[in-house]
């Protein structure tokens, strides 16, 4: 009986190592896992081409100074052959030459608020067009004959019952007043800010050269203490 077991043992043994050396066996031929591929390497930026090479030299080119009188027309774009007659009328009645300083003709004005009008909303050129209408007209039926040729004291009957002193933000209400007050302060600042007026302002020792501009109050009744100096 116990040789039997013994037997048993040693079958049981046996069978035991050589499983334990088939897993070995096994587990040593067992091929590594593989890496997994590196990625290619970047190709390098390509160079300029023989042809991009006048392209990549290009340099900016010189900014020029401009006069800017210079840049406006000076003939009609917008109004009328006779609304523009009117309207150098009036530039000279409001501001003629003074004290060595140019009038609102010498400077330009008229051609330049030909200009300013065109690029402006349609209701102050409804206002500028309607009132330099009616202001021929009114001196049509007056005194007989278009404003372009009305008297200084002629005009004068015609603009000064309109002219008003009035502050930017409470212009006149009344549109052919309006128009009026808003042309003559449209008219001196046009002068005032014009490149003739600011030669003569330094000829007259009253700006320095190069700086800025300014214009004066406007004021119906002209008060000597905004008019420029002898």
């Amino acid at each position: 009986m116990e040789r039997r077991q013994f037997v048993k043992a040693m079958l049981a043994a046996s069978v035991s190592g050589k499983t334990m050396l088939a897993q070995s066996a096994a587990t040593q031929a067992a091929p590594a896992p593989t890496p997994p591929p590196a990625p290619p390497a970047a190709a390098p930026a390509p160079g300029p081409m023989p042809w991009m090479r006048g392209l990549l030299d290009v340099k900016p080119l010189p900014i020029g100074s401009v006069v800017p009188d210079a840049v406006a027309s000076t003939a009609a774009k917008f109004f009328t052959t006779e609304q523009m007659a009117t309207l150098r009328q009036l530039c000279e009645i409001l501001l003629p030459p003074l004290k060595g300083y140019p009038g609102a003709l010498d400077a330009g004005a008229p051609e330049f608020l030909d200009f300013l009008i065109s690029v402006s909303p349609a209701d102050r050129q409804e206002l500028y067009k309607s009132g330099l209408d009616r202001l021929n007209r009114d001196a049509k039926t007056k005194f007989g004959v278009p404003f372009e040729q009305v008297s200084a004291s002629q005009a004068d009957e015609l603009l000064r019952p309109w002219l008003r002193s009035w502050m930017t933000d409470h212009p006149p209400s009344e549109p052919y007043e309006q128009f009026i007050n808003l042309a003559h302060a449209d008219i001196r600042t046009a002068t005032m800010n014009s490149q003739a007026w600011n030669d003569a302002a330094v000829a007259a020792g009253e700006r320095p050269p190069g700086v800025g501009l300014y214009w004066y109050p406007v004021d119906p009744d002209i008060e000597e203490k905004y008019l420029p100096r002898a």
